[in-house]
């Protein structure tokens, strides 16, 4: 492996949008830090993927994922089981992974996790051959994600008013769940696959979850009115929802769901093709992740 090979992949389209003045940060850092430098840009989806395995290849040290959530998935996806290092610049609307990881926020601060060494190896989450590393969920949360896709607006005021137009409209579904070969019989407004603990913008959906504990946080979320929705809401914002009677958190390595219709289903907050049938499981350590240390200014 190459000591000071670095690739930064950015998404000129993720969250807050793209400056040149990106690029001339990225550089003065590496170029302070010694740091042989590569900045790619994605042009489709998959690209970042494609681009992460050839840093692979090219025994780079590092890779950066410079955009929101879906950025980083398709960067983990290269990167998996490697022992290239993920290092995350947030730029998403959301950035529920970097928030977990207490990655800074500001571009600056982000950039300075090129002087640390500290590495994490996390684990990471399989759906229906889907590589989940932060939250995944089928149901309403599926649901709106299929829509927000369709949206030619990005952003969090886009998917909160998506969220309470739909929510009334939303109906429950049947469900047989197994989690650890135990199997009950479940009817749900959504259920999570929790890898960290938020979905992101201090959304905390499974506010106990570990990125490292080899476990997946299964968090049921019943129909709820919209009093009840409104609790819910808060309880999310709070770090709280543990205590909501409307919802049930569980752990398990193994899940399997059955449902009667298709569900909508995303991976880290992009939409995916609903389907009746959901296999997951815990991947655990298979992807190395840089993280700040306590005392970095955040």
């Amino acid at each position: 492996m190459s000591e000071n090979k670095v690739l930064f992949i950015i998404n000129k389209y993720s969250g807050t949008g793209y400056s040149p003045a990106l690029e001339g940060k990225i550089l003065a850092q590496c170029e302070n830090k010694n740091l042989e430098c590569t900045i790619e840009f994605t042009r489709e989806p998959g690209h970042a993927t494609t681009l992460a395995r050839m840093a692979v290849d090219e025994n780079y040290k590092m890779v950066f994922a410079v955009g929101g959530d879906g950025t980083m998935n398709e960067v983990a996806q290269g990167l998996l089981r490697s022992t290239v290092a993920m290092g995350i610049i947030p730029k998403g609307s959301g950035n529920g992974l970097a928030r977990h990881l207490r990655i800074p926020l500001s571009i600056d601060n982000a950039l300075k996790l090129l002087d640390m060494e500290k590495t994490i190896e996390i684990d990471t989450i399989n759906i229906n051959n889907h590589l989940s590393v932060n939250v995944s969920g089928i149901g309403f949360d599926g649901h709106v994600a299929e829509m927000f896709a369709r949206d030619g607006k990005r952003g969090l005021f886009t998917y909160g008013k998506l969220v309470i137009s739909q929510f009334n409209k939303f109906e429950a579904f049947e469900c047989q769940i197994t989690l650890d070969g135990i199997t009950t019989k479940e009817n749900l407004f959504s259920i999570s696959f929790a890898n960290s603990s938020q979905f992101g913008n201090n959304a905390f959906i499974a506010p106990t979850a570990s990125l490292c504990d080899q476990l997946i946080d299964v968090c049921m979320v019943n129909k709820m009115n919209t009093l009840q929705g409104l609790q819910f809401v808060r309880k999310l914002f709070n770090k709280t929802l543990t205590q909501s009677k409307q919802v049930r958190i569980s752990q398990a390595r193994e899940i399997k769901i059955i449902t009667i219709k298709e569900i909508p289903f995303h991976i880290d907050g992009e939409a995916a093709e609903a389907t009746t049938s959901f296999d997951i499981r815990i991947n655990p350590s298979s992807l190395r992740v840089i993280t700040p240390p306590s005392n970095l200014l955040i």
